[in-house]
């Protein structure tokens, strides 16, 4: 993890950032693209909802990694047989670093998930979740049943708002909860939670009486929120120290956003898995909690509806 010399947690880059259309070097087409994914990263969880959300469950086949992240990053069940974690089916890779330097030897950046790999290239298209689930949402629209080519998680009248609002969620709240996990100075870490608390408190207002974040449906904002906030009292609150207010009891119209669309959306609730979650914090991060040990709480993970 990169920090700051003031002690403040940085986020690099993606590195690979390809599009799928006609015409270019990636076409969309049924079972050329596989998908990458830990059920234990929101940014991942991502492109899990969106592809589910879009029908893409036939045309792009997805692997899933074992949450405990060592030494070497993220490893397939070939090497760590976690539960519901997949071994790789196209290489035999050990590792999802084995992926990145079969598209590049000399690649020398970050081995994150999501992937998303074209079979035919041998390649990484993109590695950017937010850039993959706009992928999802147009690319493949020719290929698919009418009803799942007309949903638009991004659509152009309401385009400007959706910015704006990813604008200030990912670095106060997506990204920042990371930023006060990984912070190495007291100055740090209490900025960021100081801003992960008060953007909480933003987007509580913004949902107070509402379903949805922007225009009354849903679009990629909520997708993009909703990763963070299903993750929160699970784990944000103790192993990342963002302990001021928790979402079920501190941020009612939160709250309720997120279990509606838990309990309500199978592309929400199948794309969480809370034992990877947690597992994957509380074990691959010694530097926060050497020991390991993983916590039993909450109960329940979501209170029911």
């Amino acid at each position: 993890m990169k920090t700051e010399p003031d002690g403040s947690f940085k986020r690099a880059d993606a590195s690979f950032r390809n599009v799928i259309e006609k015409g270019g070097k990636f076409e969309p087409a049924p079972d050329r693209y596989h998908l990458y994914v830990s059920y234990a990263c929101p940014w991942a969880t991502r492109t899990l909802i969106v592809r589910k959300l879009k029908g893409l469950d036939e045309i792009i086949p997805v692997t899933v990694v074992s949450p405990r992240m060592g030494a070497q990053g993220w490893p397939f069940a070939s090497v760590d047989a976690f539960p519901d974690s997949n071994e790789d089916p196209l290489y035999q890779a050990e590792h999802v670093k084995d992926l990145y330097l079969r598209a590049d030897p000399d690649y020398n950046g970050r081995f994150t998930v999501p992937v998303l790999w074209d079979k035919k290239e041998h390649t990484i298209v993109n590695n950017e979740s937010s850039e993959i689930i706009r992928i999802f949402n147009t690319a493949f629209n020719d290929l698919l049943q009418a009803d799942k080519a007309a949903l638009d998680f991004y659509p152009k009248e309401i385009r400007q708002e959706i910015d704006a609002l990813n604008e200030w969620v990912y670095p106060n709240i997506n990204n920042g909860v990371y930023r006060a996990g990984f912070a190495t100075t007291q100055a740090a870490y209490e900025k960021a939670v100081v801003e992960v608390f008060n953007a909480l408190d933003r987007a509580e207002k913004l949902l107070t009486g509402k379903d949805y974040l922007v225009g009354d449906r849903l679009t990629e904002a909520d997708v993009r929120l909703w990763v963070t906030i299903i993750r929160f009292d699970p784990v944000y609150v103790g192993h990342f120290k963002c302990n001021v207010r928790t979402i079920r009891d501190g941020y009612p119209s939160i709250h309720r956003w997120m279990q509606k669309l838990y309990w309500n959306s199978e592309a929400f609730k199948a794309s969480t898995n809370f034992e990877h979650i947690k597992t994957h914090y509380y074990w691959s991060h010694p530097s926060i909690n050497p020991t390991r040990i993983v916590p039993v709480g909450p109960i329940p993970n979501v209170v029911p509806l």
